[in-house]
């Protein structure tokens, strides 16, 4: 089975990006196929280096917790629009598009939108 796991939300703010990556680790612990594509605000929750405070979730960690098992894209043009280069994501993560997002989609057995 393969899981599509769509996130629109920035990391920091709402839970989504949240919520939705611990989605995604529960579904790789269930030997499910998982792909988590990030688009719009929520690429930079891809971005590297981030420093939250004790005690609070980091985007970025979860991230790297996916593409051990997983694969997580990212919007090319949403980077761009935010001057996120491609040197600047977690490692494992790809720069994609949404002609890649649309062949996910249909190849997919789920799609959830966060």
């Amino acid at each position: 089975m393969h899981t599509l796991i769509i996130v629109n939300d920035p990391p920091y703010g709402t839970e989504r990006l949240y919520n939705g990556l611990r989605l995604a680790h529960a579904l790789i612990k269930q030997e499910t196929d998982v792909t988590v594509f990030l688009m719009g605000d929520a690429v930079s929750g891809a971005k590297s280096g981030q420093k939250t405070p004790d005690g609070y979730y980091n985007a970025e960690r979860m991230l790297k917790r996916v593409t051990n098992k997983g694969q997580v894209l990212l919007c090319g043009t949403c980077l761009d629009a935010r001057g996120i280069s491609d040197e600047e994501v977690v490692k494992g993560a790809q720069r994609s598009t949404m002609d890649e997002l649309a062949e996910t989609t249909v190849r997919a057995d789920k799609v959830l939108i966060f």
